[in-house]
């Protein structure tokens, strides 16, 4: 069974085979990739796209893949989800596409995100890592109650160069 649910204007269902050339456009978008990975060729991306395709269950351990989407016109807007690195921790991520941001949609999302990760999930906590310098994704998580909890210094390789990534959490009893 797939991963399906609904917010005030978006609804959410786990990836399927049909999702490639929008996740594909997705990577291949400059501007949406900027802060997340160097461009790169076509199985690489497919390889990623694949690991979230396997039907998750809360116990999984991959990626709970979703696509994003407009309630009132169907028309994609990213993907979000998460997947657990530990028992009672997972890591968050999301993309939405240049034309679906500033709308709100990537609050509304993680929050949505956040609720299946701790109500339905038993996620004792959420982590969050951002390359320095994405600060709408920083202001993201922080509208949405992550707190920032380092600086890891020289940590991805970006750009033909190291980059320093924050890492935010946000615990189970601090979401509202």
């Amino acid at each position: 069974m797939l991963t399906t649910f609904t917010t005030s204007r978006l609804a959410y269902r786990q990836l399927t085979a049909e999702d490639w050339p929008f996740f594909l456009s997705l990577q291949h978008d400059e501007e949406v990739m900027r802060f997340m990975a160097d461009r790169g060729s076509e199985e690489e991306i497919y390889a990623a796209f694949a690991t979230r395709l396997p039907v998750w269950t809360p116990e999984s351990r991959h990626w709970l893949g979703l696509l994003i989407s407009e309630q009132a016109s169907g028309e994609p807007v990213g993907v979000t989800g998460f997947i657990r690195r530990e028992e009672d921790k997972a890591e968050v991520g999301y993309l939405l596409a240049k034309r679906h941001q500033g709308k709100g949609y990537g609050y509304e999302s993680l929050r949505a995100v956040c609720h299946l990760a701790f109500k339905q999930c038993g996620i004792r906590k959420l982590i969050a890592t951002v390359t320095v310098g994405n600060d709408p994704s920083r202001r993201l998580l922080e509208k949405t109650g992550f707190m920032l909890e380092g600086t890891l210094r020289e940590n991805y390789f970006l750009h033909g160069r190291w980059q320093d990534d924050w890492v935010f959490g946000l615990l189970n009893q601090e979401y509202c």
